[in-house]
């Protein structure tokens, strides 16, 4: 029987939905992020090569769309506030100095998932799926706001081709802050699609090592603290596991810590038109997170496949994120007003 696209659980007991009120303390904070809006805005502008779309901010780098680094397409490297690297360098580069060579499928910034149609496009090796950059669809560049829309094939390791996606990425600045939107439309393009439920997959981040709640790796050290819309915290007395954050439905989340001398963080935001919003969030203590929205089974007990996503051959589905890269706490930054905004966009 095919589970619909439902809200989930969370929504209909009235968990976390409401768009106005939650983490009310939040929302003086939009004076803040109000009255740091910049006189001017600035420039973005996209470069075209062959293996990559490069964005730049006023001619700095911003971050790179990478067609193939370890088998899927990566937003890397991702330069945030005071030129700091805002994820993990590793697996694309192995000899910076304080980070864990763990996971090698935590490439960056990504979207995965696993199982699709039973096949893993979540890990990384000769019997995995690949998610192939297909084609560049458009650029917009030269002006306060970047744009790139791609194709994607996600091929199963025998070569079908499982299903394809649409993504549209948005590259913009605002009140100090670097934004980030991915917008993809998965495409049951090849038949009935199964998308299992499991805590593998969507869009997910790894994070600079400085922002851990609890350090994968002894010679960096963990600095991280994690707040989401609901008001749950964690912090080093979280360790790796994550804590009270881990598994829990929220329309945002934010990790921030002090790295190289300024305090700087990293939010994922979920759009309230996604499927099953608010997501769940696979929010680890050594710097994994990501929007997993159907992990039902893992995060909420229900019985295997509760949470499965099915799209019937012929349709589509569409999810929509905002990474913000900040400056401060997030307080300072107007997180809160900084998701009512985004909640608004079309």
């Amino acid at each position: 029987m095919r589970k619909s696209l439902d809200t989930g659980p969370a929504r209909r007991r009235g968990i976390g939905v409401a768009r106005r009120g939650a983490l009310g303390a939040l929302v003086p904070a939009a004076l803040c992020w109000l009255a740091i809006q910049p006189a001017a805005a600035q420039t973005v502008t996209l470069e075209k090569h062959d293996d990559r779309v490069r964005v730049f901010v006023d001619g700095e780098p911003f971050t790179d769309y990478v067609f193939d680094a370890f088998g899927r397409p990566v937003l890397y490297p991702v330069v945030g506030p005071h030129g700091i690297a805002m994820t993990r360098h590793f697996p694309m580069k192995t000899d910076v100095p304080g980070e864990a060579h763990d996971h090698p499928h935590h490439t960056s910034i990504w979207y995965t998932y696993a199982p699709v149609n039973g096949v893993n496009f979540f890990a990384v090796g000769p019997e995995m799926g690949k998610c192939v950059h297909d084609a560049i669809l458009a650029i917009e560049s030269g002006g306060p706001r970047g744009t790139l829309k791609t194709t994607t094939r996600w091929v199963a390791p025998d070569g079908r081709i499982v299903l394809t996606d649409t993504r549209a990425l948005g590259f913009e600045v605002a009140g100090g802050a670097r934004m980030i939107d991915f917008d993809v439309t998965l495409h049951a393009s090849h038949g009935d699609v199964v998308i299992g439920d499991s805590k593998h997959g969507g869009l997910a981040v790894r994070t600079h090592p400085n922002l851990q709640l609890a350090a994968a790796d002894s010679s960096v050290e963990a600095k991280g603290r994690a707040l989401n819309s609901e008001g749950v915290t964690a912090g080093p007395e979280a360790g790796s596991g994550g804590g009270a954050v881990f598994g829990r439905r929220a329309r945002w989340i934010d990790y921030w810590a002090a790295i190289e001398g300024h305090t700087v963080g990293l939010a994922m935001f979920d759009h309230p038109s996604n499927p099953r919003h608010p997501t769940y969030w696979m929010a680890r203590g050594y710097g994994y997170v990501a929007a997993c929205p159907l992990g039902r089974h893992t995060f909420d007990g229900e019985a295997p496949g509760a949470g499965d996503l099915t799209i019937p051959a012929g349709q589509s589905v569409r999810f929509r994120y905002r990474l913000v890269l900040h400056e401060g706490d997030p307080t300072e930054a107007g997180i809160e007003a900084m998701w009512q905004a985004y909640a608004d966009t079309e």
